[in-house]
């Protein structure tokens, strides 16, 4: 796949005050320089139709950033449209002087023409910024659409990977391959659990040795393991990463109960959590947009995400947890406990991970959700990671919300999303509001 490539279009007629537009123009190309190295500049402002198309062909921009430097009527934006379908920053500039004497820029009613001119052509999809360019609005929502314009990008050449079927009455996970490909640009592959428990068993103990060592490396507890399920959890760790790195895979999703519980007889949730840490994002229950969820979380964040149910409401601290069984990645543990391995809370098996997760100032709750008619959706919940301890069996996540917790939570309810979340690392709020709207997804922000 290409590199990513984000072009600046700044346009304007010579009628204006070019002064105060070239001015401008030089600190806009500043802003942007500094918001991403991918930028493509022209040498010059762009004061008509035939010198902005000069400097457009040939390009293939992933991100357009198109602004009014002065006014400029719609045939600027109807040629960008016509040549391309990528996401558009549309920026109107406010006004330098306001002195009761020339208009010296009318780069708002410019952003109307071209605004008007994109809906014209049915797209809708497109990011909106007035300001200058030291404005810190201006510079948060420049690096918002280029962090998801690139996530965008990403995405086109991602490989996720399903290893078996959802459990009965979790099919909200299950992906098909063509939509995946169709909406995303992502791959799905997939390999039934039992070729994945014989790929384990054909492994000699002595060629695991890494794995195990790894797995010490990460966790404690670890000794206590019953030594056949210590010896399977290596096996089945080097069958999952030799698989990921034999398919180029990006995102797992795995499949979990009853099969490695009664198939196997040693659980995958140590797996998926140390898969987390080495740096592929990996759910259980087989969800495969659960997993999705997680890759874009861990590309916003630059870490390892927390995947989880919500299981616990207090009103009084405004807070939500998130728990699942026990395959939180080794390094979200609390520092002074550290990544603790036990056994899985229903089966009594382990290894799995038994801990609390860190504080950390910001978090986003974060899912990506589909709905019966086959559109997609985001849910959006900012707050923070409170220092708790481990709340339940398993492992978890405690967050303080922005929004009052009962209303998010009633609200999501009535919204019928899936019970599975991502909570990521930082607030990214409007990355993610960008990235809905340039796939044509509703943002559901709470």
């Amino acid at each position: 796949m290409k590199d990513f490539t984000a072009v600046y279009i700044p346009v304007g007629v010579p009628t204006f005050h070019l002064e105060s537009a070239r001015d401008l123009f030089e600190r806009s190309m500043k802003l942007l320089r500094s918001a991403d190295p991918s930028f493509v500049f022209p040498d010059d402002m762009l004061l008509s139709v035939d010198a902005m198309s000069e400097y457009i062909s040939g390009l293939e921009p992933d991100l357009i950033v198109f602004q009014d430097l002065t006014f400029a009527n719609s045939a600027y934006m109807s040629e960008v449209i016509r040549r391309f379908d990528c996401p558009v920053l549309l920026w109107a500039l406010r006004e330098p002087v306001i002195d009761g004497t020339r208009l010296r820029l009318n780069s708002l009613t410019g952003a109307y023409s071209a605004a008007n001119a994109m809906r014209s052509y049915g797209r809708t999809g497109y990011e909106y910024v007035f300001g200058s360019p030291e404005e810190v609005s201006v510079k948060d929502r420049v690096q918002a659409c280029v962090k998801a314009a690139r996530i965008k990008k990403e995405m086109q050449s991602l490989i996720l990977a399903s290893v078996g079927e959802p459990p009965q009455g979790f099919d909200f996970g299950r992906a098909h391959e063509s939509e995946l490909k169709e909406v995303f640009g992502a791959s799905l592959v997939s390999i039934p659990v039992a070729d994945m428990i014989e790929r384990a068993r054909s492994y000699t103990d002595d060629a695991c040795s890494a794995y195990i060592e790894r797995s010490f490396a990460l966790a404690a507890g670890l000794s206590k393991t019953p030594e056949n399920n210590l010896r399977d959890h290596a096996r089945l760790y080097r069958a999952y990463s030799e698989y990921i790195s034999e398919n180029g895979i990006g995102a797992l999703a795995s499949r979990c109960w009853p099969d490695y519980f009664t198939d196997y007889g040693t659980p995958v949730c140590a797996v998926l959590s140390m898969l987390n840490d080495d740096g592929t994002a990996a759910a259980c229950e087989a969800d495969v947009y659960g997993a999705l969820s997680m890759w874009t979380g861990m590309k916003l964040s630059g870490s390892p995400v927390f995947f989880g149910d919500p299981v616990s409401l207090n009103e009084e601290e405004n807070s939500l947890t998130f728990w699942h069984c026990g395959t939180a990645a080794c390094t979200l543990a609390r520092r002074d406990t550290g990544a603790v391995t036990g056994v899985h809370p229903n089966r009594k098996i382990g290894p799995a991970m038994d801990f609390g997760c860190e504080a950390f100032p910001e978090a986003t709750v974060f899912r990506i959700g589909r709905e019966p008619d086959g559109s997609y959706r985001f849910f959006i919940l900012e707050g923070e990671a409170l220092d708790k301890p481990k709340q339940f069996t398993g492992t978890s996540i405690v967050i303080k919300t922005t929004a009052p917790v009962r209303e998010a939570v009633e609200k999501s309810v009535l919204d019928g999303f899936e019970p599975h979340f991502v909570v990521m690392k930082g607030h990214h709020a409007e990355t993610l509001k960008a990235l809905a709207r340039m796939f044509g997804f509703k943002a559901f922000v709470y």
